[in-house]
């Protein structure tokens, strides 16, 4: 600013562009030492995760069709008519942490829908595998690809797998053993 006769008005503006100018001065220091240090924990963690191999879906072995005597029921949701079950003997929790499993569910028609399918807790995600046969065999499910488990009011039979028996937190249940525990349990306690 530029003031030809100085006055006290002139000396206020530039006392306070003078601490404008500091405080600009400090400010830049700051961004350029959060920069550095933000830049630091960034090659950190690329460091820390360059040790994590990438996760790979292992082959997914289709089991024996389920019988009656192997199957343990669940509560899928209180607003559906449906019965559901899992069948105990195709749980397993592969290398790769997804947690395979046979549905069985008995809809109120009197219909009976059987598909294996997996649950990988870490992304809440959830996909088909096969569909059971009335013959008793399997065919391979049609578009068989992840997706997302979100909680529903209806049809949330997967949700509830995922957050009462399968998972905990972003890993599976310790082990099938537990997993089948934890279904006895829920149908001794209602």
């Amino acid at each position: 600013m530029l003031c030809l006769p100085p006055d006290a008005g002139c000396r206020r503006a530039r006392r306070g562009a003078r601490r404008a100018g500091a405080a600009l001065v400090v400010a830049a220091a700051l961004a350029a030492s959060v920069s550095a240090a933000l830049a630091q924990w960034r090659d950190w963690d690329a460091d820390f995760d360059e040790d994590r191999k990438p996760w790979k879906v292992i082959e997914a072995r289709i089991p024996s069709y389920p019988g009656t005597g192997d199957l343990v029921p669940f509560e899928g949701s209180a607003a559906s008519p449906h019965r559901f079950y899992v069948d105990a003997r195709s749980l397993s929790i592969g290398e790769d942490d997804v947690v395979r499993y046979t549905l069985v569910v008995k809809t109120a028609g009197g219909a009976t829908n059987v598909t294996f399918e997996g649950i990988r807790c870490e992304l809440r995600e959830q996909k088909y595998y096969a569909v059971g046969r009335a013959d008793g065999s399997w065919a391979r499910a049609r578009k068989a690809q992840w997706r997302r488990i979100e909680p529903q009011d209806v049809n949330r039979h997967h949700y509830v797998l995922y957050s009462d028996y399968l998972c905990s937190g972003r890993s599976p249940v310790g082990s099938v053993r537990e997993i089948v525990r934890l279904f006895r349990y829920a149908t001794t306690t209602k």
